[in-house]
């Protein structure tokens, strides 16, 4: 009997000193299959949203604030419509489109928010399934906004995508 040599019992070593990956499998999976790739960077596009998120007023007067944490975000993932491959952890994963100009008209909902917060946030994205809005604020927090409440995603947006695509439930906000 000849030894499969396609396959070894003893799992290859670890590098010392490599870095870990950057997100989970399955979010760097959905990722991949939407079309992100390391070094992915439109900061064309990320301005052209900028820009139009700085010329809206809403009716009451209402206007987006724009800062760089989210124009960075936009310019690596922005455009992107994240589709999860396998079941949630604890709940439903979501599909994300992130394009800001889904919050476009949400610029008193976004800065009352932002107020509570103590802080600015600007329009990311919706999860596409519930319409629930996705919103980054000054330091990169991001948050979920949706018929239910108003929910905290994670520190950072590799977080927040993490907790989305894998089904991981966010952390409800609540006065206090």
């Amino acid at each position: 009997m000849h030894p499969d040599r396609t396959s070894s019992p003893h799992p290859a070593p670890l590098v010392q000193g490599a870095a870990p990956p950057r997100f989970p499998v399955p979010v760097d999976a959905a990722l991949r299959a939407a079309g992100w790739h390391p070094g992915r960077w439109d900061i064309q596009q990320a301005e052209i949203w900028a820009d139009t998120l700085r010329a809206h007023t809403s009716p009451a007067g209402h206007r987006h604030t724009v800062f760089p944490a989210a124009v960075e975000a936009w310019a690596e993932f922005g455009g992107l419509t994240i589709t999860p491959t396998g079941p949630g952890r604890q709940i439903a994963p979501a599909t994300l489109h992130l394009d800001p100009l889904h919050g476009l008209h949400l610029a008193r909902t976004l800065g009352d928010l932002g107020r509570a917060l103590g802080t600015e946030l600007c329009p990311l994205g919706e999860e596409t399934d519930t319409a629930a809005a996705l919103a980054i604020d000054a330091e990169g927090r991001v948050y979920a906004i949706d018929h239910t409440g108003d929910w905290y995603l994670g520190p950072d947006l590799d977080h927040a995508l993490a907790t989305l695509v894998t089904g991981i439930p966010p952390v409800r906000l609540t006065a206090g």
